[in-house]
């Protein structure tokens, strides 16, 4: 499904944030990207959704290059893909059911389809009851199944997690690798760039380690470690 063929990525002073990485990730897997603050993590995520473009190489989506696509046509690309951040980027003034259906209200969704599917969404991430709540009455750990449930309201293929418990207590951040498992049993792909060694353990899937832009290990079933 994604796939990066010989990928390197620099930015400006020729920082290499990604160097020569070539990695295929098929449809349904969950991996888990380890290493070090600067090994190039949240790079490599950023290249996935098109934030950024490889300075040499290519980043394939369904057998199709990244680059080769229209920025007018970017956004149709990013609906494959739901994003989740360590910040959880809730409009604070709308709630739970308002932020979900903001992302579908802002592609023209109609409302009879809004209100059938946010409900549905909102129950798989376990907050069927809490829908009517603004984000300052909901746990850190609620706010971020929120941020889960606006990256799923468009049926991704792919969900990308960049440090998703990085602002949450352990048990919270339990229950979010517990739900990205839920998620992928589903048959969604999802990529954990992540730096809690617990809970990249308690996936205990595919894990790959970067360090300084490079691949270093590549396991089925491996486990948190870095050098």
């Amino acid at each position: 499904m994604i796939k990066f063929d010989q990928v390197t990525k620099k930015y400006k002073d020729d920082f290499v944030a990604l160097e020569d990485i070539s990695l295929e990730i098929k449809e349904g897997e969950f991996v888990s990207i380890v290493g070090q603050s600067g090994a190039g993590k949240s790079t490599l995520l950023r290249l996935v959704y098109a934030e950024e473009m490889p300075t040499a190489g290519a980043v394939y989506f369904n057998e199709k290059s990244l680059d080769s696509i229209s920025r007018r046509k970017l956004p149709f690309h990013r609906r494959n893909i739901g994003t989740v951040f360590q910040d959880f980027k809730l409009l604070p003034k709308k709630t739970a059911f308002e932020n979900v259906a903001y992302a579908l209200e802002a592609c023209g969704a109609p409302k009879n389809e809004i209100l059938e599917d946010v409900p549905q969404i909102l129950e798989i991430v376990g907050l069927g009851e809490k829908m009517e709540k603004f984000p300052h009455e909901l746990s850190g750990g609620e706010q971020q199944r929120v941020a889960m449930a606006r990256a799923l309201i468009h049926k991704p293929l792919v969900i990308v997690a960049d440090e998703p418990t990085g602002n949450l207590d352990p048990v919270s951040s339990a229950e979010i690798v517990e739900l990205l498992l839920k998620i992928n049993n589903l048959g969604t792909t999802v990529l954990l760039a992540s730096h809690d060694k617990d809970i990249v353990n308690k996936a205990a899937k595919r894990v790959v380690v970067l360090e300084r832009g490079k691949i270093i290990a590549d396991d089925a079933k491996g486990k948190y470690k870095i050098s």
